[in-house]
């Protein structure tokens, strides 16, 4: 099968898979990763599936999310069953089941993860996710550096009079683990479309300071997202998606959801494509291409010019 392209020419390489909606945090914010009422989950035999197809039309890296992906059960057999199709598997979570799984989860062949990490202050840590487990992150980051799963990223959401303020210190903590720190402006999605208005913090300054400071500065292909090397060793990553053409300009990704559909933009609910329920009827690799096809075909920057 050929490489997929959409019809703004951006090559789809990426695909971000959701596995559970299930989560043990209650963050107020959650965007679901744009998912509404989803219909079950997918077997590692689906996922295992749906990376093979994925693999055969030029995707070479998988981003597993959820939820929290962690409390599946299952969840060390399907990064086994997708890692040999791949050139890159990784994972966010907000770790706090990750000490103890950080080891075998990178013997299965998880390379990297990203962390949920948006404060160190336990008190706001309680407020943002609804529990008391900042402890308990902080050592399943610890791990997953000790166990190779690196670069470990720390996904921090900055938000206006909550956590904007301790920026410095997050950006310490991560030169003390050995991590990255990626500063994620609040997005009005889902949950954090009430909140916007009065959390929204615009990290243009920010990253000005952070150009100023730098000692080098280096371009992702992804979204041509900036990553600040600072003194001392501290790596800051700006993800600035909210009204940026640059970003979706440059996105090559493509989603699918927990219940097992193509999504071809975060941001839009329109663009559905079966998958799994074709995998379950018995579809060819031809018709499970086209599938991806579609949903290719489907995909638009949800911010232009």
């Amino acid at each position: 099968m050929s490489q997929l392209w959409d019809p703004y020419g951006r090559p789809v390489t990426s695909l971000r898979i959701s596995l559970t909606q299930r989560c043990n945090f209650s963050c107020f914010f959650c965007h679901q990763e744009g998912e509404h009422d989803p219909g079950g989950e997918m077997t590692p035999g689906e996922v295992e599936a749906i990376i093979r197809i994925a693999s055969s039309l030029g995707v070479r890296k998988v981003k597993l999310t959820g939820g929290e992906p962690l409390l599946r059960d299952d969840i060390v057999e399907v990064v086994g069953r997708i890692r040999p199709h791949l050139e890159e598997v990784s994972m966010t979570t907000n770790a706090s089941l990750l000490q103890g799984m950080a080891c075998r989860l990178k013997d299965a062949g998880l390379d990297r993860v990203n962390v949920s990490l948006h404060t160190l202050d336990g008190a706001t840590f309680k407020k943002i996710t609804g529990v008391d487990q900042g402890s308990m992150v902080r050592a399943g980051v610890e791990e997953a550096v000790r166990c190779g799963l690196n670069p470990v990223k720390l996904n921090m959401v900055v938000m206006k009079g909550v956590n904007d303020g301790e920026v410095p210190a997050l950006i310490d903590y991560s030169v003390k683990v050995g991590a990255v720190l990626q500063l994620i402006e609040f997005q009005e999605l889902e949950h954090g479309a009430e909140h916007y208005d009065r959390l929204h913090y615009d990290l243009t300054p920010l990253e000005r300071r952070l150009e100023e400071q730098a000692e080098r500065v280096v371009e992702r292909e992804m979204h041509h997202r900036r990553v600040y090397h600072l003194e001392g060793g501290a790596q800051v990553e700006v993800v600035r998606p909210m009204h940026n053409s640059v970003f979706c300009a440059y996105c090559n990704r493509l989603r699918v959801t927990s219940d097992g559909r193509l999504k071809a933009c975060l941001m839009r609910e329109d663009n559905l494509v079966p998958l799994v329920d074709l995998i379950r009827e018995g579809a060819s690799t031809e018709h499970l291409g086209d599938a991806f096809r579609e949903a290719v075909a489907r995909r638009a920057p949800y911010w232009r010019e």
